[in-house]
Parts: structure tokens; sequence; C-alpha cells
């Protein structure tokens, strides 16, 4: 009995850690951006999945890091904070790398933002809140070294 209770804890333990490991860990290839003279690293959230996990359960990130969602076709496009413990901000920004428009986020919530319905987005940058009004970074601003539309 003693010997299947201790492998049980060691087992729930071990789920638990990797649980935690899958939730921290980076989605996958990054690259950098510039916004004027600011550049930022992005990771890249390019399929469904990565753009469904987004930064949810990340705890902290870099001061000029963020992430960049790329989405197949151009068009409206809605961002949330379901299981994301960090504020953030989000600009959207059409196929010519245009801010359409910034909208802040706050953690743990399900409100929906989304880019200005009468213009179609192809990606989104999610930054710390503020990042873009610290910056002067404004909507009509371009963000620069974006991958290329498929």
């Amino acid at each position: 009995m003693k010997n299947s209770l201790g492998s049980l804890h060691i087992s729930i333990v071990l789920l638990a850690c990797a649980g935690s490991a899958v939730a921290q860990a980076p989605q996958g290839k990054s690259l950098q951006l510039s916004a004027g003279m600011h550049l930022i690293q992005a990771e890249v959230a390019a399929t469904e999945a990565q753009r469904e996990q987004g930064l949810m359960y990340r705890e902290k990130m870099p001061a000029n890091a963020g992430m960049l969602f790329i989405f197949g076709n151009p068009a409206t496009q809605c961002m949330w904070m379901k299981n994301t413990p960090l504020p953030l901000s989000v600009a959207f920004i059409d196929a010519d790398g245009k801010i359409i428009n910034i909208e802040d986020m706050q953690p743990h919530t399900l409100d929906s933002h989304c880019s200005a319905k009468t213009v179609p987005v192809r990606y989104a940058l999610e930054m710390h809140l503020g990042w873009f009004k610290q910056r002067n970074i404004k909507p009509g601003m371009s963000i620069g070294n974006l991958p290329a539309p498929r």
C-alpha cells in the first residue's frame, strides 16, 4: 500500500510539473519587428493551435517582447484574455503593416477586443499593457519586418 501511494504521489507531481512546463513553453520561432525606432522580439503564432494558446498562462515577458498573431486571410479579428495573467495591449495591423487600431486588454477576461470592422487585418501584435502608448505608437503608423503574407 505504501509503495502504490508513493508512486501515485510521484505521478501526480510529475503530471503537474509537465502541465506547468507546457504552459510556460515558448510558442516556436520568433522574429524581430520594428515600430519606428523601437525593436520588438515577437514570438510567432501562425497556426490555429498557436493562436488559440497565445500568451495564456504566461506570468512574465521581457519589456520589448510580444506575440505576433498571423491570420490566414485578412478579416476582422478579435482577441480575449482567457487564462492570461498579463495585462496586454494589442495592435491590429493590415497586410501592408499599418496599425489600424490598438486596444487595451485586462487579465483573465473574456471581453472581445476587435479590429476596426471596416478594415481587414492580417496581424495582431500583443505587447505589455501601455507599450504602444508609452512609445507614442498610434494607428496609422507601420510595423516593420512583418513576414510576407503567404
